[in-house]
């Protein structure tokens, strides 16, 4: 028998065109809803997993095996999209204005990547996006930090000084979460429901992972011990909700 999932992931691959790199599908395990309902950014460090929410903009740091708050950190973050935690910091990707309440003074009005004391949540330095725009994902790797470069459609490296170092080019829309694995980068794209890892040199596709359109929306990302992670924010482009039976939920792939 032909299932609606299959027929689904075949339309998928479809539309990604002629490749030469593997496709695996995976089975996604929805874990736990996140403190406050719409985490759109995830980072997973050994002392548990961060989770940046997008309307409270407060980071939380949860237990690997309960998904329970060890810490509760709130920002100026404003529309988070991405987190990252390195170098002794947090980092967020404030997208813009705030969504669902009153604007404040602190609010950004662009893409800013906010540098942050993680014991305080005090902003010790707001960095402009490299090109402009927005940004989503990030992730700290090798003492340097990755971010999702939308304007320019690219990845960015960056050091803890915001000196570009390195950039790699994507080719679909709506980059989001991001995980280093070992001199390559894994790269969620939200629209396409498909996760690329690309050589961390020039960004040359090398496998991917295919989501089907019934799996849970896809937004923050990470990798933990080889195992991927990612959220379903609850809320689309434009700030509307997207009406997803996991809103909410951060999920574990099964590949």
């Amino acid at each position: 028998m032909f299932y609606r999932r299959e027929f689904l992931e075949l339309l998928a691959a479809a539309a990604l065109g002629p490749r030469d790199y593997p496709v695996r599908t995976p089975r996604v395990e929805p874990l736990w809803q996140s403190p406050d309902k719409y985490p759109n950014a995830l980072e997973a460090t050994a002392e548990g997993l961060w989770v940046g929410e997008q309307l409270t903009n407060k980071a939380y740091l949860l237990d690997w095996k309960t998904g329970k708050p060890l810490q509760e950190v709130p920002t100026e973050s404003t529309n988070t999209s991405g987190m990252a935690y390195g170098g002794g910091y947090l980092w967020m990707a404030a997208n813009g204005p705030a969504l669902r309440r009153e604007p404040r003074p602190t609010d950004a009005k662009t893409g800013r990547v906010l540098q942050i004391d993680p014991e305080s949540g005090k902003t010790l330095v707001r960095h402009p996006v490299p090109g402009g725009g927005g940004v989503h994902g990030m992730t700290w790797a090798e003492n340097t930090l990755w971010i999702t470069t939308l304007r320019r459609k690219s990845l960015t490296r960056v050091d803890p000084d915001f000196q570009v170092l390195h950039s790699i080019p994507v080719t679909l829309g709506r980059a989001h979460g991001l995980a280093w694995d070992d001199g390559s980068m894994w790269c969620m794209f939200s629209n396409d429901y498909v996760i690329h890892r690309l050589d961390a040199k020039d960004g040359r596709i090398m496998e991917a992972i295919q989501l089907s359109r019934s799996d849970p929306d896809p937004h923050g990302m990470t990798m933990h011990k080889g195992v991927f992670y990612y959220t379903d924010a609850g809320i689309g482009p434009g700030g509307v909700d997207s009406k997803s039976r996991y809103s909410g939920y951060i999920c574990r792939l099964h590949l």
